[in-house]
């Protein structure tokens, strides 16, 4: 049996979201932990699983901070790496009307860029002692960081993991958008698992008629699993049974079921929205196993990430606001 349920490698950072204004009329920014990895596993915290954390902070006041807040909702923070030299990545995001976001990253570099193969190495029990490892985007940005997002997705492999990508594209950070497609197709050719979001079907297929982009990347890909994500208009799910996963399966061997967003009135910005929902869905992939979906099954899955994600939208941050099971019920039953 596997000590842990979910390991995640990535960033750890300080998400700085605006929070009214001054007497002199100047922007108050709150600081809030987040970066997506830890925003999922906090998610799957909740909902009583075990995680753990592989990534790298700076030795500095900001650190400090989230490792005593990260490590406050439960997450195995062993393989937290502390850098005496580079400071925390920090990001400021400024929240549009509607609650979508644009992101200032102050990362030229940052802490978690500096995460080296040698320290994963020295983490890799933390792996090797899980069901699922899960990783993104950010962890490929710059060489030093993508080795060791390479050599910890080879230890999964290895072991037996179930490998769960969110490519959670952030084109600032990017050297160019052909970069950023590329290290994105890496790790879609990865992984069992994906949750994606509708800009990101977008940008990886040229297709804005989401449904045709989704198969475009199933015909490439072939994963088993895939969570297309529409913020507030709700969520896609596309399943290939046990039984038809060859070389030859196509966009109709999969199993297909959409439900709908929850609508919230109180909806002050979406910051961590979408881990909330990748961590909700591992959740489930936990509870059934990647060969015990059905429709029924599916649909039960989504309708409890769009609520929880829906939740998460109206409060500030996210990795220390997940909601738990009873919230995210109660939700469901009034709505």
């Amino acid at each position: 049996m596997s000590r842990f349920d979910i390991t995640a490698l990535g960033e750890l950072l300080i998400d700085f979201t605006e929070n009214g204004t001054s007497s002199q009329g100047n922007p108050l920014f709150e600081a809030n932990p987040g970066g997506a990895p830890c925003n999922l596993l906090a998610m799957l915290q909740k909902l009583g699983d075990k995680t753990a954390f592989i990534g790298k902070v700076g030795d500095d006041m900001f650190g400090n901070m989230l490792e005593e807040r990260a490590g406050s909702t439960g997450i195995d923070l062993s393989g937290l790496v502390k850098d005496r030299l580079i400071n925390t990545t920090l990001a400021f995001v400024h929240t549009l009307e509607g609650g979508d976001r644009e992101f200032s990253f102050y990362r030229k570099p940052g802490a978690d860029m500096m995460l080296t193969a040698e320290e994963v190495a020295a983490h890799e029990d933390l792996i090797r002692d899980a069901a699922i490892f899960h990783f993104g985007t950010l962890s490929m940005t710059h060489d030093l960081v993508e080795e060791a997002t390479v050599r910890a997705i080879e230890t999964a492999r290895a072991s037996g993991c179930i490998l769960s990508f969110d490519p959670n594209l952030r084109p600032p950070l990017w050297d160019s958008q052909e970069k950023a497609k590329e290290k994105i197709a890496y790790g879609l050719g990865q992984c069992q698992v994906l949750k994606i979001s509708d800009n990101e079907i977008e940008f990886m297929t040229g297709k804005t008629d989401l449904e045709e982009g989704v198969c475009d990347l199933i015909r490439q890909y072939r994963i088993p699993l895939i969570f297309a994500t529409f913020g507030k208009d709700g969520s896609k799910a596309y399943y290939l049974p046990p039984d038809k996963r060859n070389d030859q399966a196509g966009p109709d061997d999969y199993l297909k079921v959409f439900v709908d967003g929850f609508i919230n009135p109180a909806t002050i910005e979406t910051t961590g929205a979408g881990d909330t929902f990748g961590g909700c869905a591992l959740h489930f992939v936990l509870k059934y196993g990647l060969d015990g979906f059905d429709e029924e099954k599916l649909r039960e899955l989504l309708t409890f990430a769009n609520a929880a994600a829906s939740i998460v939208t109206t409060r500030k941050g996210a990795l220390c606001v997940m909601p738990d099971e009873e919230e995210v019920e109660a939700f469901i039953a009034v709505r």
